[in-house]
């Protein structure tokens, strides 16, 4: 009987070998291309239970049957693809199951734009969200760990999760949240798959505690490998699975629902814009924002104002109001491209808060400080936003420009593959203009802008590129081995929100070393014995597979 038909017998939901869906879910937002053997797209729990007993029958047969889950599909890694059974979430696992002052109940298929709309009339805030936020979804979103550019004052996703209920190896629903006191001891003694799982993880922490806590990045995020050092806390005892479920990319079990915490939202924001004519000063003037408390600090660079002048026609188009009032607002970065005195960096200081008039004297502090360190440090100024409107420029030129220069690009491809580096604020001055001069090397076959989150230290870079081209492409692991080393050098991740994936998981090793690439493998093998979820991610990862299935 065919796979498809098998799974029709026991399921409620939708199953497809089409042409057409196949090619759709071969592809995320990554370089790659793996087309499916077939989709689900389930109705409940039940539908998950009965996939996952399927998956582990075939298994037991010998035939090599995966599952990988998919939310939205607008991964850089491709983490959601895999030539087995795509589990795909958001046709029918898209509820908003509860809302209160303090936290939510989703399931992973709910696009966070809807969770949002919820949210805002209610004055609550789910901080961690990516710069896709009207794209993605839920359970990509704590699959991958993702943060964004509120995380500088509010933390990942890692920092909210409360409890997550998968559907793991044993064909099963569990319930999983932190445990401690006697609570944790009732679950270590438990004669059950999951109490298996905390004896043998628990066992696992303990003799290699010492590794494990010295592995963690020395920055202030990274969603590389798996995050072991957040487990257990020897000194409050407690146990926390979620903290290692979170950034796993699905392999470990499917996810099925997710509570998640909430914030009360700042009812005023206001925006100071920082111009740097070089990178020496950068990492000072984050220490220097960093005591008045910014909800974000973003940058972009020279080349970015060069896409944006360019193409300022169809950055007004994007933006509401008056076409002549919003072109006058692109005149000083206009006037900056003909007079050649562009900054290296723009940086953006988001300050909130609830009194305007408290937020409005904040503001004048910040300026009143920079103006102090640029006296003594050539190359800085500083403009405080008066409107929204001008306001809205700024961010749109962060988060549109590298859209138009893709969309205005003949031939090229985007390319993610080192999108993602995060090293301490303090190296940026040094590490910046390193990353560029790798960067230059290879300026016949690619373009690329920089921007981030300077406030952390974290960068992302999505060059253009030929894809088509063997040679060009053969460019992505000798880029990425450069790039990486000096990220290790100066102590860093490789990825700091956007996850491993078939683009990064084959460097773990080089960031980990061997001792603990083994331990993660340990740590898979504990939950998914029989390696039915999204394969190839996180261990076992080859260099080699990622490379065959560069998409065209």
């Amino acid at each position: 009987m065919p796979i498809k038909d098998e799974i029709k017998s026991f399921f409620k939901g939708d199953v497809s070998d089409a042409e057409a869906d196949r090619e759709k879910y071969g592809r995320d937002y990554s370089i790659f291309k793996v087309e499916p053997q077939i989709i689900v797209f389930p109705k409940d729990i039940d539908d998950l239970c009965g996939l996952v007993a399927f998956a582990a029958k075939k298994k037991a047969e010998g035939e090599d049957v995966s599952l990988t889950g998919r939310s939205a599909g607008t991964d850089m890694t491709g983490g959601p693809l895999n030539s087995g059974i795509i589990v795909s979430f958001t046709k029918y696992f898209n509820h908003i199951k509860e809302i209160t002052d303090h936290y939510a109940v989703v399931e992973p298929g709910v696009y966070f734009r809807d969770l949002e709309k919820e949210l805002a009339p209610k004055g609550l805030l789910y901080p961690p969200y990516p710069a896709s936020k009207d794209l993605c979804a839920l359970g990509g979103m704590v699959n991958n760990n993702s943060g964004g550019e509120k995380t500088l004052a509010y933390g990942k996703t890692e920092d909210y999760v409360r409890e997550l209920t998968l559907v793991m190896s044993d064909g099963k629903k569990h319930v999983i949240k932190p445990l401690s006191g006697n609570e944790l001891e009732l679950k270590l003694k438990e004669q059950s798959f999951e109490g298996e799982i905390y004896r043998k993880l628990k066992a696992l922490i303990a003799s290699n505690y010492d590794l494990i806590k010295k592995s963690k990045p020395d920055v202030s995020k990274n969603s590389a490998g798996y995050y072991l050092w957040n487990v257990w806390d020897k000194e409050s005892g407690v146990f926390d699975l979620t903290r290692l479920i979170v950034g796993s990319q699905g392999t470990f079990g499917l996810l099925a629902e997710a509570k998640l915490g909430l914030i009360k939202a700042k009812k005023y924001s206001r925006l100071a814009v920082i111009f740097l004519k070089d990178l020496t000063w950068a990492a000072d003037i984050v220490q220097e924002m960093l005591p008045f408390k910014p909800e974000s600090i973003e940058s972009y660079d020279d080349k970015t104002i060069g896409v944006a002048v360019k193409f300022w026609r169809q950055l007004i188009g994007s933006m509401k109001g008056n076409v002549f009032l919003l072109a006058w607002q692109f005149l000083p970065e206009m006037l900056m491209v003909v007079r050649g005195g562009m900054p290296k960096m723009i940086m953006m200081v988001e300050i909130t808060g609830d009194d305007e008039a408290a937020l409005a004297k904040k503001l004048d502090d910040i300026k009143a400080r920079i103006k102090q360190f640029a006296a003594a440090h050539a190359g800085i100024q500083i403009h405080l936003v008066k409107s929204e409107k001008e306001e809205e420029k700024y961010w749109t030129i962060r988060r549109q420009s590298f859209s138009m220069l893709h969309d205005n690009t003949t031939g090229l491809d985007t390319a993610p593959f080192i999108d993602d580096f995060i090293v301490k604020p303090e190296y940026m001055a040094e590490f910046l203009p390193k990353v560029n001069t790798i960067l230059d090397q290879y300026k016949k076959d690619l373009i690329y802008t920089i921007a981030g989150h300077p406030g952390d230290g974290n960068f992302h870079i999505i060059p253009l590129m030929n894809l088509k081209d063997a040679r060009v492409r053969a460019l992505i692991p000798v880029i990425s081995d450069q790039i990486y080393k000096l990220v290790i050098q100066y102590h860093g991740s490789i990825t700091a929100e956007h996850n491993d994936g078939l683009i990064r998981s084959p460097y773990l090793r080089m960031m980990y070393g061997e001792d603990m690439v083994r331990i993660f493998g340990e740590v898979k093998n504990i939950f998914d014995p029989e390696n039915i979820f999204n394969p190839g991610k996180k261990v076992n990862a080859s260099m080699d597979y990622s490379m065959k299935h560069i998409g065209g």
